[in-house]
């Protein structure tokens, strides 16, 4: 197996990362030799015009899809030489997603679906974790509720702990706050916010949204497929500024 080059604490990284989609005439350069790192205990949000390429970047990377080539790794693992398989347990053992449909089980509790991911790898909760999180995402009163019982925003609260519950090595969101209301939205992005803080989780998110990056550590910034610009201690004003230069 291919290892990484060493580097200090980056929990994801691609390197010369390219995507196509179709052929010929057709074809469509999603990812155009993306080389970027994803530091270990940091919030990256990731930013671009629609078509950009930052979704394609963030599925790549997080083994949803293949690259035409290039590599991905998961910390020192070159996940572009997985089998299927293996790539299936990786994302099962060390990843947690957040998607803006929330992708709940309909049949399972809110408690059933936060510990998901724990059950189909036959392990057990950090009982003490595990209540942390849910009393943060404030859904103690509810984990009995089937989804179909919860509002939008409740049943993202309860991806949001599904994700942080089995303290993965990254966690993947993509615009984990694009269909919520923006009292809401602020406080599943403050949570994110203190789970990096407080207990060194990784972050990755893709985002539109000029004030859900300003909770990042960094942003950046992709255009036909390939990182132009970052932005670190970024704020919803200059986040602003800059997306606005795609529209000019």
């Amino acid at each position: 197996m291919t290892t990484a080059p060493e580097a200090t604490r980056v929990a994801a990284r691609a390197v010369e990362a390219r995507k196509t989609y179709g052929t010929g005439e057709a074809a469509v350069h999603a990812l155009a030799g993306v080389t970027v790192d994803f530091p270990q205990g940091e919030f990256t949000a990731i930013m671009g015009p629609s078509g950009s390429g930052k979704s394609t970047l963030m599925q790549c990377v997080a083994g949803l899809d293949r690259l035409t080539s290039g590599s991905a790794f998961i910390g020192d693992t070159d996940i572009s030489e997985l089998s299927k398989n293996d790539l299936t347990l990786l994302r099962r053992d060390r990843l947690g997603f957040i998607f803006q449909q929330y992708n709940l089980i309909p049949s399972l509790t809110a408690r059933e679906n936060i510990l998901l991911p724990l059950t189909l790898a036959g392990t057990k909760p950090d009982q003490e974790w595990f209540d942390t999180v849910v009393a943060t995402v404030n859904m103690a009163d509810r984990l009995g509720n089937l989804p179909s019982q919860l509002s939008g925003g409740q049943q993202q609260r309860v991806a949001v702990a599904r994700a942080l519950v089995p303290r993965p090595d990254i966690v993947f969101a993509d615009e984990p706050t694009g269909a919520l209301d923006s009292r809401t939205g602020i406080e599943i992005l403050t949570f994110m916010r203190r789970a990096v803080d407080e207990t060194g989780q990784t972050i990755v998110m893709v985002t539109h949204d000029p004030h859900a990056a300003s909770y990042a550590n960094e942003v950046l910034f992709l255009e036909d497929g390939q990182i132009v610009d970052s932005m670190e201690a970024p704020t919803a004003d200059r986040v602003l500024d800059r997306m606005k230069r795609f529209e000019g």
